[in-house]
């Protein structure tokens, strides 16, 4: 009975976890304009290298490429179903370094105002369950 209550809020987390990771990786590639936060690649290698600014340039830039990567990775991941607790402890993992390095490179507010201890928390969250619903992971699960 309570797996049936989380079904749908379980899968609008894991859909609303991967349009932010989705979203922030569009406006590093300049999908979203001028009302954007980096705009385009470049800028988000500067924001990169000063997120990482302890790293050696090249790997700065091996880093953004990386995260990108995994956002991309995972959301895909979250929104088909598949490998869930995976995908879900990786975005986890990958959103609780985005929010130290932004606390230590910017300070505490940074990672506040742009939610990333709470996107970091709600894949934990979504990794501690038991089913997932609506997902190829439900679909493949030999019973």
């Amino acid at each position: 009975m309570a797996q049936e209550k989380v079904q749908y809020p379980q899968l609008f987390l894991r859909l609303a976890i991967s349009a932010t990771m989705l979203s922030a990786v569009a406006d590093r590639f300049g999908f979203w304009g001028e009302n954007s936060a980096w705009g385009n690649w470049g800028n988000f290698e500067k924001y990169t290298e000063q997120l990482t600014y302890f790293l050696p340039e090249s790997l700065s830039t091996f880093s953004a490429y990386t995260a990108t990567f995994l956002e991309i990775l995972f959301s895909l991941m979250l929104i088909l179903g598949f490998k869930t607790r995976l995908a879900a402890y990786g975005t986890g993992f990958l959103l609780l370094t985005f929010a130290l390095s932004m606390t230590i490179a910017l300070g505490a507010k940074a990672p506040l105002d742009y939610s990333v201890w709470i996107g970091s928390a709600a894949a934990f969250l979504l990794a501690s369950q038991q089913n997932y619903n609506y997902s190829l992971d439900t679909l493949t699960k030999k019973n």
